[in-house]
């Protein structure tokens, strides 16, 4: 098998990233990706064709093509085989499959594919070394950097305390000439008040002692003797300039700045602002959004039942503009005769119950406006399902592990019922201390292990009615059955179990109606097998 090139274009035909493996012209290359969208046809259910000197094979990725072309001798099992490796590796290097997303990976993507194909030959790799190798790391890099750290770390210290003493000095200099009696350490034992923004000297009389130099033999207590009130200046009040403030002083930066005109590197700290930390939500557009959200927990026995299976749901409104608050909302239940419905004490229970329409109990009373970032919105309905039935879950978890030898081989199964579609479903097996990866044999979907937790995360983006089942399987050293529990999931859908719909939105006032839009979400809270 010779690849030629490997490629992603979209879906107008413009090339986002194109990589090639052997000596070909560029006029050539661009020749032939230029052909691809006028050759390929509508409602086919292939995904390659040829022409009369190579052969397209691609896979569609959303709205782009994941595209080889290589030579009509190649074996089309192995394209296919290299075509499948390679759209496992585009998600993993760009999290957005559309053309921004991947003109902004496109370099991250061209090494991949170089670690795939070699000289239009496919390697025998998986996606675990591909971006093992892209990374590159180094422990000889990491040891130097700590290092470097460690001794940028002891300048800036030693800095600190030399920029210390000199203030220090500094003070007591400038001490002994304005008040006549030398540094500080030549003051006998009389008591000193320091305060964290000057120094003082308190004392009882009219001078230090008896007038016989400024050796004090009386221990006088200045907290007894201070007076209240506001200080006087002649007791408390340093000479200008000489106070003692918090934070850097300004013969701090003095002292830094002497080092940096000597040639020396100086790495301040910078402490991070809370308003650049916090990142706001997506702004809402539409006057009133409608959210229905559904929050799933669920235990499961590893050997087959369920110990807990519990739905909590809620539907929230949100309206930005206080006009549009004078509403009543109308939905539409599902028949799911297990989900009692709670409504919000303020509205009117008997228009529900009759109307199921969501309405204030004073119609004058408009509802509560809140700002667009905020994602919690006013609560009016609330909803709950509990259940023993195995057939409510919507995602069973299968774990099965096996001792032979010194190692031990686990298989993992999922099984997903048809009334949901799962998306971003990660199943987290933790795993005995481990010195490296587990090795995976097989696999539906993608892994990932957690060295620092020592936890396997097998994860699938998409569950649907082509893959409403999957499996893995590993090898560890020995270890107990039980080290491979509890098992954690997690997963969202776009349905829910009440099947709770918006049908309409009524002005109480009359006239036009707001523009409503309606958000749905089924999410997992707490998702085990133990």
């Amino acid at each position: 098998m010779v690849v030629l090139a490997a490629s992603i274009v979209g879906k107008s035909g413009k090339v986002l990233v194109s990589r090639q493996f052997v000596d070909m012209s560029r006029i050539r290359i661009e020749g032939l990706l230029a052909a691809f969208p006028k050759l390929i046809g509508t409602g086919k259910q292939h995904t390659y064709f040829e022409t009369e000197n190579v052969r397209y094979v691609y896979q569609p990725i959303e709205a782009l093509y994941l595209l080889l072309v290589t030579n009509k001798q190649s074996n089309i099992l192995e394209d296919l085989d290299t075509l499948r490796l390679l759209s496992k590796l585009v998600p993993e290097y760009s999290y957005s499959l559309d053309e921004e997303g991947i003109c902004k990976h496109a370099f991250e993507l061209i090494f991949a594919f170089d670690e795939v194909i070699s000289l239009g030959h496919k390697e025998n790799v998986t996606v675990a070394q591909v971006k093992q190798y892209c990374e590159m790391e180094s422990q000889e890099e990491k040891l130097h950097k700590l290092v470097m750290q460690s001794k940028i770390n002891e300048t800036k210290d030693v800095m600190k305390r030399k920029a210390s003493e000199i203030d220090k000095s500094k003070i007591e200099k400038n001490r002994g000439d304005k008040g006549g009696f030398g540094p500080l350490t030549s003051i006998g034992s009389g008591r000193i008040e320091n305060s964290s923004n000057d120094f003082s000297i308190s004392s009882t009389g009219s001078g230090f002692g008896s007038g016989t130099g400024f050796g004090l033999t009386t221990d006088v207590d200045p907290f007894s003797t201070k007076p209240k009130g506001r200080p006087t200046a002649s007791a408390t009040a340093p000479s200008k300039g000489l106070g003692m403030k918090l934070g850097k002083s300004q013969k701090t930066n003095q002292f830094l700045e002497s080092l940096k005109a000597e040639g020396e590197v100086i790495v301040e700290d910078v402490q991070p602002r809370l308003s650049q930390t916090r990142t706001a939500a997506p702004p809402l557009t539409d006057p009133v959004t409608l959210t229905v959200e559904e929050k799933l927990n669920v235990t499961l026995k590893r050997d087959g039942g369920v110990s807990n299976f519990d739905v909590q749901g809620t539907l929230s409104l949100q309206i930005l503009n206080q006009d549009d608050g004078y509403i009543q909302v109308q939905v539409l239940t599902g028949d799911n005769q297990a989900i009692s419905f709670k409504t919000h004490p303020n509205m009117n229970k008997e228009l529900f119950a009759n109307e199921h329409i969501l309405g204030p109990k004073d119609p004058n009373r408009p509802f509560p406006t809140g700002q667009a970032s905020d994602a919690a919105g006013v609560g009016l309905l609330k909803w709950r399902m509990q259940s023993t039935d195995e057939s409510m879950v919507p995602l069973t978890i299968n774990c099965w592990p096996s001792s032979s030898g010194n190692e031990t081989y686990v298989s993992i199964e999922y099984e997903a019922s048809s009334m949901f579609d799962l998306r971003n479903v990660v199943v987290s097996v933790p795993l005995p201390p481990l010195r490296e990866a587990p090795s995976v044999s097989q696999i539906d979907g993608e892994w990932r292990y957690d060295s620092r937790n020592s936890i396997l995360e097998w994860s699938v983006l998409l569950i649907d009615n082509s893959n409403r089942s999957g499996s893995m399987e590993f090898v560890v050293p020995q270890a107990d059955s039980s080290a491979f529990f509890p098992i954690s999931v997690r997963f969202m859908a776009t349905d829910t179990f009440s099947d709770l719909k918006v049908t309409n939105i009524i002005p109480v006032k009359g006239g036009n109606p707001p523009k409503y839009a309606q958000r749905t979400q089924l999410i997992t809270e707490n998702y085990q097998v133990v």
